[in-house]
């Protein structure tokens, strides 16, 4: 009996959920290859370019939702003003790609090196609040951005028509429809990129002390640490990750567009978070990417004859996007509190409940 539980023991240790992430990885690697056609969800076979781009924007906004979590989900950093590192990011590749010259990849290192400068000075300022101060402080300064934005000081931002990207600087692999897979595939090294580092983070030291902090400040500050730096640590890094989001964004629209800095960009990252499940392993990157799935999709679903042959009173709401995300928001927090990344442990007495198969 001793020996059979010695053999057991690792069998039990090796669960398939443990290669989950490589597998979903291989999955996102191979799906260029793939000419399946899956009716109601995607409008073309999966390796076509339309089907690539949407996956790559959903990719981007999952990262960026990761990277935000390490604020909100992580340290208990309630933000408003995230959007404006992202387009930082955005802007900051562009106009030194279009205005200045800059080849692509060091146009991209300067704006994520430029965004942590920005997110460490704002953050030192921003920090020295708490609370609503705290998130009405990080909204004043995305506003200042957008309004900068908008006014296109020295013509740089193009203002209101947003700043098209000059491909004379970007690598021929990453222009046109026909490299539309090169941009998905940098896409998925920037979404592994950012998930490594924020997942490294929490398992360091450094990411317990900014659990502590989310859960008790003062007791943190009582046993002789600095709750400030580490979270102004949490707050340069986060901006820096969206900065790298924000190369990525770019190079997918091919340019630069004023919405990027608006201040519900940022709102829409919390609700991303919320919906995949704050300071949860996978959560912030699931919500990413099914939000911004679902809003490009219902788009479409909108303009459906399905939804058009509906009498007024159902066809007018279900005919905007933003009143069925809304909906089904409003459902995922009622039912499922903590994110879609809980579902597993909320749906566990009820599995355990089945009868099971022998």
């Amino acid at each position: 009996m001793i020996a059979e539980t010695t053999v057991a023991a690792p069998r039990r240790g090796l669960r398939p959920a443990r290669f989950g992430p490589l597998v979903a990885l291989v999955v996102l690697l191979a799906l260029p290859y793939w000419n399946l056609t899956i009716p109601g969800v995607f409008e073309t076979a999966i390796n076509k370019p339309g089907t690539l781009q949407l996956l790559a924007l959903c990719l981007v906004f999952g990262s960026l939702a990761t990277g935000y979590d390490l604020l909100f989900g992580r340290t208990g950093m309630l933000s408003f003003g995230h959007a404006l590192y992202f387009a930082a990011g955005v802007y900051g590749t562009d106009i030194l790609v279009t205005k200045a010259g800059y080849p692509l990849w060091e146009a991209a290192l300067l704006a994520v090196l430029g965004t942590a400068v920005l997110a460490l000075a704002l953050g030192a300022i921003a920090l020295r609040t708490n609370g609503i101060a705290f998130a009405m402080v990080t909204l004043a300064f995305a506003q200042v951005g957008a309004i900068t934005i908008g006014r296109n000081p020295g013509g740089v931002t193009g203002g209101e028509e947003g700043l098209p990207m000059d491909t004379a600087g970007v690598p021929d692999a990453l222009v046109g429809v026909s490299n539309t897979v090169n941009l998905y595939w940098l896409a998925v090294l920037v979404a592994v990129v950012t998930v490594v580092v924020v997942h490294s983070i929490a398992a360091a030291p450094a990411g317990r002390v900014l659990s502590a902090i989310r859960d008790d400040e003062r007791r943190v500050g009582v046993l002789g640490l600095d709750p400030y730096g580490y979270r102004l640590f949490a707050f340069t890094v986060a901006g820096a990750l969206a900065g790298l989001a924000g190369v990525t964004y770019a190079l997918l629209i091919g340019g630069a567009t004023p919405h990027v800095a608006a201040s519900d960009q940022t709102l829409t990252l919390l609700v991303m978070v919320v919906l995949g499940g704050p300071g949860t392993r996978w959560g912030p990157l699931i919500g990413g990417m099914l939000f911004t799935y679902l809003d490009y999709r219902l788009v479409a679903f909108g303009n459906s004859e399905a939804v058009d042959s509906l009498p007024s009173v159902l066809g007018g709401p279900l005919s905007q996007p933003l009143f069925v995300l809304g909906t089904l928001f409003i459902l995922a927090v009622y039912f499922f509190p903590g994110g879609l990344a809980g579902l597993r442990t909320r749906l566990g007495p009820l599995s355990r409940m089945l009868p099971s198969r022998r």
